[in-house]
């Protein structure tokens, strides 16, 4: 059984920073996309920067130059370094991979629990 575990949430002021993980456990074969996803109160989750399995990179216009999303060394984590952060960065934080395991077919998505980020003025 595969699993999408977040860490790293927390309260923080406004322009400070914040490093949230995602870990990927069970029977992982292969990683592909691997996503952080957000959703504030009363809003639609949104997509806020996406690593592909070749490390290429894309971000949403809100937190381009702020946020940086990277993979751990053993490929299973991905990371999502977040600079310069504020209030309306609040939100619920997911992490969401598209993952090939020893008991499936293909490649399918898997999310995690979410993690809070809540940025005080």
């Amino acid at each position: 059984q595969v699993q999408l575990v977040e860490s790293g949430g927390g309260l923080v002021q406004a322009g400070g920073s914040l490093r949230l993980s995602c870990a990927a456990s069970g029977t992982v074969l292969s990683i592909a996309n691997m996503d952080w996803y957000r959703q504030a109160p009363g809003k639609e989750r949104e997509l806020v920067a996406r690593i592909t399995k070749s490390d290429n990179t894309n971000y949403a216009d809100s937190v381009k130059g702020r946020f940086t999303i990277s993979r751990g060394s053993g490929r299973n984590t991905v990371n999502l370094q977040m600079n310069n952060l504020k209030p309306e960065d609040t939100a619920a934080y997911y992490c969401r991979a598209e993952i090939y395991s020893s008991r499936s077919s293909g490649y399918s998505v898997y999310w995690g629990r979410g993690t809070q980020v809540t940025v005080s003025s």
